[in-house]
């Protein structure tokens, strides 16, 4: 039995693949990153516009409108502005957070990069965060994009995922292991 999730993540990777086929076909796959880049950064940061996403009352003139007065501001490419419009003409701008960033990670596969994700206990500098990214790059023998955060609750050491890899030399996986051997003897 499988439950109706509504929108899926099928179905945002369907239209995020669209998006990259007509980006790739006009020779503008670069932009359209750079204006998917743009628009999340705009929902992340804009809780006036996050809201407005979210708002089921409103009628897609308005959402076009709003859409065209956003293209115009931030110079989004016409096959964006037009991609943006078919989703608010489909009902489906709710899921554009989520079309987006799935937009964003196929790029990143199509260019051969591997997402990677490091937490660690201390705050790293950026020449830390290079190297590390340097070498992860030499090991995997692949470019590696990196998400970097800074997590106190480790303890010490670092958590570092590249796909299905986990390496986690933090202090707080060490106590758990103790803890865990304890309890079973």
């Amino acid at each position: 039995m499988s439950k109706n999730k509504g929108f899926s993540d099928t179905s945002a990777n369907r239209y995020s693949l669209a998006l990259y086929e007509l980006s790739n076909e006009s020779n503008l796959l670069t932009q359209i990153e750079e204006n998917s880049i743009a628009f999340l950064d705009l929902i992340f940061k804009s809780k006036d516009f996050n809201n407005l996403i979210k708002d089921p009352t409103l009628n897609r003139e308005v959402l076009t409108k709003i859409v065209n007065t956003i293209s115009k501001n931030f110079k989004l490419e016409n096959l964006f502005k037009n991609y943006i419009s078919f989703l608010i003409v489909k009902r489906r701008f709710f899921y554009v957070e989520q079309i987006l960033k799935s937009f964003i990670e196929i790029c990143s596969e199509k260019r051969g990069e591997l997402k990677a994700e490091i937490k660690s206990a201390k705050e790293l500098t950026n020449d830390e965060i290079n190297r590390i990214t340097e070498e992860l790059s030499d090991n995997f023998k692949s470019k590696i994009k990196l998400n970097y955060n800074h997590d106190q609750s480790l303890i010490g050491g670092l958590v570092v995922q590249v796909g299905s890899t986990m390496i986690d030399t933090s202090i707080k996986k060490k106590l758990q292991q103790i803890e865990t051997r304890m309890i079973e003897a």
